[in-house]
């Protein structure tokens, strides 16, 4: 007798990886498949692709609570990274979808990244480096410099990332560690602060929260406002913690000595926003979480999610039960 089962479906909306062999092996070993429909951020897009889906993989492309009511018998949706504000996670709720996330990947790329953007500004060596293949050898300095032994170190947030920050900035002497996460049990050294204390208060504001409608711009003008003029902002965590135009002025204006961005708020970015003309920036395209171990880690770990909702078990990282 022939059977008549079908073979459970996981769909991924987005595209770029270089394999996606991790995918087929792990849902092939348990009676599924994999298909890749590329949605380029477009929602018109996943919705015709979501609608056979058992379970949904997903990047950057929007999972809204129109997508998710096109999907006619789907268990879960899975988020390749962290962050899952482009998922209606009440929606899938509503549905019985579970959502799930990979946070626990490329800690140490992006905490190294943090710290990296933290010492291409202090050291101005995006700057320095442009003088010297412009032929200009000791050139005046644009902007001034500060070490950083005996200054306030600011962490908002305190999960994975910021923990690796902490530890691998520990040698660079700060006198002070400020640390905005009433959930975090602190080590001995830090002190717990409000996100006003960390930004009136800190010579280092590094960024490590989810965004949410309460983050968003969580660095704000009337923030900025307060921040000292020797103070660096590093954000590896999401754009929209941070009002671009506000940082924009506060540091064309001299009352704040630089930002590192990893993260924007649009991304790809608009490369004609005034931000980028300033000197004391220091830029990258979301590449903070990326080694080819991390991506690796990424797709395995996304997968194994995917094959637990396909066996009715519980995600490791439920996000909204």
């Amino acid at each position: 007798m022939t059977s008549t089962a079908k073979t459970p479906l996981v769909v991924a909306l987005d595209g770029g990886y270089a394999s996606y062999d991790q995918e087929h092996g792990l849902l092939q070993a348990v009676g599924a498949r994999f298909e890749l429909r590329p949605c380029f951020n477009d929602e018109a897009a996943a919705l015709a692709a979501v609608h056979d889906a058992d379970v949904v993989m997903v990047r950057e492309s929007p999972v809204s609570r129109a997508v998710i009511e096109r999907m006619a018998h789907c268990k879960g949706v899975v988020r390749y990274g962290i962050g899952v504000d482009n998922i209606d996670q009440q929606a899938a709720r509503e549905r019985g979808i579970a959502v799930a996330n990979v946070p626990d990947y490329g800690t140490d790329e992006v905490s190294t990244h943090a710290v990296s953007l933290l010492l291409a500004v202090a050291r101005q060596i995006v700057t320095r480096d442009r003088h010297v293949r412009e032929g200009r050898w000791n050139a005046p300095r644009e902007h001034d410099m500060y070490r950083l032994r005996d200054r306030t170190l600011g962490l908002v947030g305190y999960g994975r990332i910021a923990r690796q920050v902490h530890e691998k900035l520990a040698g660079f002497g700060f006198g002070r560690v400020l640390v905005h996460d009433p959930k975090a049990t602190l080590p001995p050294g830090a002190e717990h602060a409000s996100v006003d204390e960390i930004c009136a208060e800190s010579d280092v504001i590094s960024l490590h929260v989810p965004l949410t409608a309460a983050t968003r711009h969580l660095i704000d003008a009337r923030r900025l406002a307060t921040v000292r003029p020797t103070a660096i902002l590093v954000n590896t965590g999401r754009g929209g913690l941070v009002d671009l135009d506000a940082l924009h002025d506060t540091l064309k204006s001299g009352r704040l000595l630089g930002a590192g961005l990893d993260v924007f708020e649009t991304e790809p970015v608009n490369p004609d926003h005034p931000i980028f003309g300033l000197p004391n920036v220091v830029v990258s395209d979301h590449i903070g979480w990326y080694s080819e171990e991390a991506m690796r880690d990424l797709q395995r770990k996304a997968t194994e999610e995917a094959v637990r909702i396909l066996a009715g078990n519980r995600p490791l990282h439920w996000l909204n039960p």
